[in-house]
């Protein structure tokens, strides 16, 4: 039995324990800052907008409430007997957890409710208006759902630990997450969260801002047009393959601790939705010539990202399957094969250059004249590079010399020629 308890975390990611305290503190001050910078005219990243708001203000029972409602509601919504029903990936007891996938019913569910709310009065600028307070309030749901993910862990078996949040430090722990799959019943907190209440939050941000752009002006411009279609298709393209989040890093190897529970609540929906925020106090005109081209751009970032999961979430499955099976590829001592030709034989990391292409199309609607809209982008840079080494050495650790022979084939990580 003591060989399937989950060993201890020996090497700390986000530098260690300091590093996670700190990311802790930034992550919601960043947020914040953010938000308010975006509402500012100067909109410059470098100028505080002072007066800084006070707890007080940022606290609003109302919003809560308004918040705890919107993930109740998702997640009864989680629970409705719709979708397929599939397995996840092999556990540490050679067990897999049954997964119900029903996230695009509940992203139509959800449209259909707000249109009829719309319709019925709803004043979605609403969202616009108490921007701040809402994502305090999803910043304090999140810390709060932190603390009862970690206490959970500990009455937790040690079979159902994280492999990269079993540190025995209880700073690092709550942040990578201690607990690899925390469940109550059969209710999946993790997987509902990766893809439901932050993912759809940002969906309906997204249109309170377009709202809120034509209570001002009379009509949405065609820069906030752009921005909600492009990031509507990426939502829609994540829940409608729901299924292929079962193999991400998020789902096989982190935790559930405040890294995820932040990001999903609070980080995605109110961050990520800054650009369609910035259009919001900073109008821009875009001609037609240019809004093709970003639509162009768009389009090439979502093939190459659309292409290059597809073909990889095929051969999982079934490396059997006619579009898959004549890909060239490499044997690993653990039984399973490398891809080395097709979209995996380009680069490494095909997903990610075309996830990069993407959010630069998001931002360029939104001119030249402010980094603020870019931070998405710079973002993820960051964020992908990181994920990228911690792929790289697990994959090290996992494939051994048959990943040195993928590496020497497929030489280039994310940017062709570049990286």
């Amino acid at each position: 039995m003591d060989r399937l308890k989950v060993p201890r975390t020996k090497e700390l990611e986000f530098g260690g324990v300091f590093g996670v305290a700190l990311l802790m503190v930034g992550m919601p001050i960043t947020v914040f800052y953010l938000l308010l910078v975006c509402r500012t005219e100067q909109a410059s990243v470098l100028s505080v907008p002072w007066p800084l708001p006070s707890l007080r203000s940022l606290w609003s029972p109302q919003d809560f409430a308004l918040v705890l409602a919107w993930v109740a509601f998702q997640a009864l919504l989680y629970q409705l007997p719709m979708g397929k029903i599939t397995e996840g990936s092999l556990l540490r007891d050679k067990s897999r957890l049954q997964y119900r996938l029903n996230g695009f019913y509940a992203m139509l569910i959800t449209a259909l409710m707000l249109g009829a709310g719309v319709v019925g009065g709803l004043r979605l600028s609403y969202i616009y208006d108490h921007i701040l307070q809402l994502a305090f309030a999803a910043s304090v749901l999140a810390f709060g759902l932190s603390v009862l993910l970690y206490f959970k862990a500990v009455l937790a078996p040690e079979t159902a630990l994280a492999p990269s949040g079993n540190s025995g430090n209880p700073v690092y722990d709550f942040f990578m997450g201690h607990e690899l799959n925390p469940r109550l019943g059969l209710f999946d907190l993790k997987f509902f969260c990766e893809l439901r209440p932050g993912l759809l939050g940002w969906a309906v941000i997204n249109m309170a801002m377009l709202v809120k752009e034509t209570e001002l002006r009379g009509s949405p411009s065609l820069a906030m047009i752009l921005v909600n279609a492009f990031q509507l298709l990426y939502m829609v393209d994540a829940l409608w393959h729901e299924e292929a989040i079962l193999t991400t890093m998020d789902i096989v190897q982190d935790g559930f601790g405040f890294m995820l529970a932040y990001g999903d609540l609070a980080w995605v929906p109110f961050l990520y939705s800054l650009q369609s925020c910035f259009l919001v106090t900073h109008p821009q005109k875009l001609s037609l010539p240019l809004a093709g081209g970003i639509i162009l751009l768009n389009g090439l970032g979502y093939s190459i990202f659309r292409g290059a999961n597809s073909q990889k979430n095929t051969f999982r499955r079934n490396p059997a399957d006619p579009r898959v099976a004549g890909l060239q590829t490499i044997p690993t001592a653990t039984g399973r094969r490398l891809l080395v030709s097709g979209w995996w034989g380009f680069l490494r990391h095909p997903n990610y250059l075309g996830d990069l292409i993407m959010g630069f199309a998001w931002s360029l609607p939104c001119g030249f004249t402010h980094i603020l809209p870019y931070f998405y982008i710079i973002y993820f840079i960051l964020l992908l590079v990181h994920r990228d080494a911690r792929d790289e050495h697990q994959c090290l650790r996992k494939y051994g010399l048959a990943w040195q022979e993928y590496c020497r084939r497929v030489p280039y990580r994310i940017v062709p020629y570049l990286y």
